[in-house]
This record gives C-alpha cells, structure tokens and sequence, in this order.
C-alpha cells in the first residue's frame, strides 16, 4: 500500500467515516517537517511528515495538544491520528483556516488562562521534543532542579559534545549552581505551557481567534513561556499588556526571562550551530554578573 492510503486508512479508523482521499498542496512549515494539507471527503485535514523515526515525535505532539484542549480561550487544532509505515511517520490534524488579524488582546488573555491550568508538580506524563531535540520531562517536586537537570544541565551537555569550548561549559557549570538566587521570593505554580512559543507557532483564524499549535508541552513557570514570546520579537505590546493585566508578572522576571531563553539559545547551537554559541556565552555571562 502507498503512504497515502495507509494515511485514508487512519483517518477512517479514527473518524468512523469512509472517504476519497486528496492531496491538496503543500502548506508553510518549519524545517523539520514536511507540511500539506489534504481533503478527505467534505473534510481538509493539516498533515505533517517525516520519517518512520519521527512516530515517537508526533505522538508525543498529538498528546501535547490534547492536553491544550484544556484550554477554551485559545484555538488549538484537535490531533485525528498518528501513523507511521516502513518510510514515513504522519501527524493528521484539523485545519485552522488562518490568515486572520486579531491584535494581540485575545492572546494575551487566552495564555494567562492557559497558564492557570496548573498540576501540582513539573513536567509532564512523557518526554516530547523541541524543536528535533528530545526534551526530558519526568516530573520533579522542585522547579529550580527541574530547570537545572531537565532542562539546562541536559542542552549543556549537548552543546560540549557540539564542540562548545571550556569557556562557556565552566561558566555554564557555575550558573547551575549560583542561578537558584535569582528565585529568592519566587516560587512559580506548575502551569500548562505551550513550550515553544516563538511568533511562528501563534496566529490568528480567518474569524479573529487566536490560534497557538506545534507545541513542546510541559508543566512549568508561565514566565518561561513569555519569556520565549521575546526571544524572536513578534509579539506586540498589546500581547503582554493584556497577559499583564490579565496575570501580572512577577518584577524578577526581567532578569529570569534571560535564563529562560537560554535553555533555547543553546538548543539552537544543537541544531545549527553557528553564532549561537557565542549568544549563549553573553546571557550566561549576564545571568552570573547579576549574581554577584
């Protein structure tokens, strides 16, 4: 049987409905899957490819936007199947039709009410990926060892085997250590975060409503998620006015947002090097001029 027949096949197990299936063009995409959408009777669907590897990743983001259903003030497209044969893997999803203005209003209050979904420790129920990199999520009762084991100690580690120098693997040792200062008076609630949240995983509906998707779900600080909105630009001031007045920030945000934003600086040193590697270094270095 060819790809797309096995992928009619999931779509009728999942659906209960029998139905021709179309291809309909490509859609625009990141750099790690291919994206299209296809018409499956009176139904277009939003599929992503990638390698038969690549079951395990879309799995783990069929789960991570389940588990964002929780949310009703945000569009999250619903996950139909998740299938792989001796070739590819496919995720098969709605189709948002996007392309609309919203402003930055109804994000901004929709986030703060996804982030008051809250589990009673950090992580989540599986591993899952960012970007292509494995993401380490098992669940920890302190956020700060949570942050320093899954989350920095882990990209670290994989920066040195990138060929990060000594410099930045000895000063990165020393953030590990000192960074837990920058929490004084501050313990975070484990919320519902989307994970990855840069300007291309937000938009909005042809209606208005503000749409988040290709999520890297886990239970954390809301400041992580926020932090990453500034890491790229995208997201105008309507955006934190509204997350603001809606949930206000805590102040040391403005110095933890950086330590946050590590954690994906260095992730993208793993995936594609260049000057990277040289950010990281100036926001450690920041991180630990603040703990002086």
């Amino acid at each position: 049987m060819s790809i797309w027949e096995n992928i009619r096949d999931d779509i009728a197990s999942a659906t209960g409905v029998e139905a021709s299936l179309q291809q309909q063009g490509a859609a625009g995409g990141g750099c790690i899957n291919q994206a299209l959408r296809i018409r499956y009777g009176d139904r277009i669907y939003f599929i992503k490819l990638n390698s038969a590897s690549g079951l395990d990743m879309f799995a783990a983001e069929a789960k991570g936007l389940e588990e964002l259903q929780q949310c009703n003030a945000l569009k999250i497209p619903v996950p139909v199947c998740v299938g792989a044969d001796g070739q590819s893997a496919w995720l098969v999803m709605e189709n948002l039709e996007l392309g609309g203005h919203g402003g930055g209003v109804g994000l901004g209050e929709g986030l703060a009410a996804m982030h008051r979904i809250t589990r009673d420790a950090y992580g989540w129920d599986i591993d899952n990926t960012i970007g292509s990199t494995p993401q380490e999520n098992a669940w920890m009762d302190d956020w700060l060892d949570f942050w320093r084991e899954r989350r920095l100690r882990f990209q670290l580690e994989l920066a040195a085997r990138s060929g990060a120098g000594n410099g930045l693997l000895s000063k990165g040792e020393a953030l590990l250590d000192e960074f837990p200062r920058l929490f004084d008076g501050y313990t975070p609630q484990a919320s519902l975060l989307h994970g990855d949240l840069w300007s291309g995983n937000h938009a909005y509906t042809s209606a208005g409503e503000p749409a988040i998707f290709d999520p890297a779900v886990y239970y954390g600080d809301r400041e992580a998620d926020i932090a990453m909105t500034e890491l790229f630009g995208g997201f105008g001031q309507e955006f934190y006015a509204a997350y603001n007045n809606a949930w206000p920030l805590d102040s040391g945000y403005s110095v933890r947002k950086t330590l946050y934003n590590l954690y994906h600086v260095l992730n993208h040193f793993y995936m594609f090097g260049g000057g990277y590697l040289g950010q990281a270094q100036r926001m450690i270095e920041s991180l630990l001029s603040e703990l002086k």
